[in-house]
């Protein structure tokens, strides 16, 4: 994989210049019509992961001159691969975007190799420099910055000052969130603790619901969650008549009482990046993250769950990441009383993407 210094390095440098020139309806003609090809794990109205592509591709459809095409439910087999291969030969697709963590390897890979003039991203940050097609990449968000937002609210939204947290597997990205979560909190509500459970799974539906009614059991009055389909959670935190925050997509309609606010993506800002590069006819990066300060997430407008105070806090706190405040700053210790954290970290310091503990303050185990 290509190093995190080396991306880390590109994101630095290059970002805020890609994200400019991504003007929204601006595209320059292209000679040859740009065709998004679109695969996604799940259904693209799953109030998550899936949608929160969906979203932007709906934006990318207004633009004259691009034309997108879409699969849902294409499961991590080769059954993606035929997906592809589909998009190519019979719709024209000049570019294919694959948008769940198992499409990359092998199936990316391999037909990437296969169609040496087509170009293919994928949403993780996968590509490989130095092995991978040099027609294949990878684009990434990260979202704990959104996450810290969430934290922020939901601190001065809780009474008990215990936040749920439901999460699929302890890997670094899930990890960051829970932690950013933990310290957004804590900026405004030194009380605020977090309480996680693992389900094991990305999508576990009834496992989803058991977790967060565990946790509403066990005092929590927010809960929020790391999991592809946030609707069983939210709806759940909502019909036990308590807080949530969502994640991936907008979750608002599902619990207009309760919801206060949830960390979005924001592909589009990528996607448009792409499209206008091929309207160009210039090459596409091969690695594109980001965050807020290069417009590349959002905080879903905040709910009624969210105290006027949470809002004004929120809103600080969306501003203070934008202009680059850092999330973690040590010293911090994980929960078992280890330090982990020096000193300052940058928000896309390469260290972060190793992450594999949970902060002093979070209720749960990794193991």
């Amino acid at each position: 994989m290509t190093s995190m210094l080396s991306r880390r390095s590109l994101l630095k440098a290059g970002a805020a210049g890609l994200a400019a020139s991504a003007l929204p309806l601006g595209f320059a003609r292209a000679q040859t019509p740009i065709v998004l090809g679109a695969v996604y794990v799940g259904p693209r109205d799953d109030f998550g992961w899936n949608q929160a592509h969906a979203v932007a591709m709906d934006i990318l459809k207004q633009v004259p001159g691009v034309t997108v095409i879409e699969e849902e439910k294409v499961p991590e087999t080769d059954a993606v691969a035929q997906s592809m291969e589909s998009m190519i030969n019979l719709d024209g697709a000049n570019l294919v975007l694959a948008t769940s963590f198992g499409y990359y390897n092998p199936f990316v890979v391999e037909t990437a190799k296969k169609y040496p003039n087509v170009q293919f991203r994928h949403a993780a940050p996968l590509w490989n420099e130095a092995t991978d097609p040099k027609n294949a990449g990878s684009y990434f968000c990260y979202l704990n910055q959104a996450h810290y937002v969430n934290g922020v609210a939901a601190g001065l939204s809780t009474t008990s000052n215990k936040i749920g947290f439901v999460a699929a597997k302890p890997i670094p990205s899930v990890l960051s969130n829970i932690n950013s979560v933990l310290l957004g909190a804590r900026s405004v509500n030194p009380a605020a603790t977090v309480q996680v459970i693992f389900t094991g799974e990305w999508s576990m539906p009834v496992r989803e619901a058991e977790a967060a009614n565990a946790l509403i059991d066990a005092g929590c009055d927010v809960i929020t969650c790391h999991v592809d389909g946030p609707k069983v959670v939210v709806e759940t935190a909502e019909t036990r008549g308590v807080k949530s925050c969502g994640h991936n997509a907008s979750q608002a309609p599902l619990a207009p009482k309760g919801f206060i606010t949830g960390a979005e993506y924001k592909w589009e800002t990528i996607y448009k990046i792409y499209a206008d590069a091929l309207a160009k006819g210039e090459a596409l990066p091969n690695f594109i993250a980001g965050g807020y300060h290069n417009d590349m997430l959002r905080n879903s407008a905040f709910g009624a769950g969210a105290s006027p105070e949470a809002v004004k806090a929120g809103e600080a706190a969306i501003e203070a990441l934008k202009a680059g405040k850092p999330i973690y700053v040590g010293p911090l210790k994980d929960n078992t009383g280890k330090l982990v954290i020096e000193g300052s970290m940058d928000n896309y310091d390469p260290v972060l993407d190793g992450m594999n503990y949970l902060l002093e303050g979070v209720v749960g185990s990794i193991t």
